[in-house]
């Protein structure tokens, strides 16, 4: 295994966009192969129905992931806004790890916390409300008794009013607050922050009672990006088809 940890999020794998799904079957078959572990912070599908669905891209999408941790690199998934359906069945299916809404992790001698980051984005209160709303043990098992055919019509119905509240939200209103950022940094004790949900790929220079560095990866389209973390630091990466 190569001295690596490598960082994804946002890629909102679709039937609708078979290359953006090709791309990243050939990122896990190429620069994610030999790495010691992969990070999926998140968003990882634009709308994840339940573990028993296993049309495109879902099913191509676990044997993909299936083949890197046969292959030895470990996978963690992190649930996003998109995909909080995740469950066990998954991770059995995959070989990934699932992982709480914060992480913190040892990245060759950082203390970094990973994270979606929508919990980060305080101001947004409509949708803090809906979060909280979806994610309760009932609310779930209340969606997932619905037939496949439903939750695919809700997943629909769910795509087009998230377009549309954003039309009607201040951007930064949908960004991270400030003083929830520094709040986790002082919580965890951790020097640097991953995370993705914003769409705003940046590297933040902070300092939260000492210096912090919070990093926000980039969304996938045609192309994608990559945070690629060794014992010399961190560095982004560009792929194409």
């Amino acid at each position: 295994m190569r001295l690596e940890t490598l960082f994804i999020a946002d890629l909102h794998l679709s039937a609708t966009g078979p290359g953006r799904v090709r791309l990243f079957q050939d990122f896990l078959a190429g620069h994610a192969r030999g790495a010691e572990a992969l990070y999926i912070l998140g968003d990882l599908f634009d709308a994840y129905i339940g573990d028993d669905d296993t049309a495109f891209p879902a099913g191509v999408v676990r044997r993909s992931l299936r083949e890197l941790t046969q292959s030895g690199t470990r996978v963690f998934f992190q649930q996003g806004n998109r995909d909080f359906l995740v469950g066990p069945e998954f991770a059995a299916a995959t070989g990934a790890t699932l992982l709480d809404d914060y992480t913190v992790i040892d990245l060759y001698g950082h203390k970094a916390v990973v994270t979606h980051g929508d919990l980060l984005c305080t101001d947004d209160r409509k949708y803090q409300q809906a979060r909280a709303r979806v994610r309760t043990d009932a609310w779930k098992r209340h969606a997932l008794g619905k037939p496949l055919w439903v939750r695919r019509l809700y997943a629909r119905w769910y795509r087009l009013r998230s377009v549309l509240d954003k039309r009607g939200t201040a951007p930064e209103i949908m960004d991270v607050n400030a003083a929830e950022v520094a709040r986790v940094f002082r919580d965890f004790g951790a020097d640097v922050m991953i995370h993705g949900h914003t769409h705003r790929p940046a590297d933040h220079d902070l300092v939260c009672g000492r210096p912090v560095r919070r990093i926000v990866l980039a969304e996938w389209h045609s192309e994608g990006e990559f945070l690629r973390w060794t014992p010399e630091g961190g560095r982004r990466v560009r792929i194409s088809p």
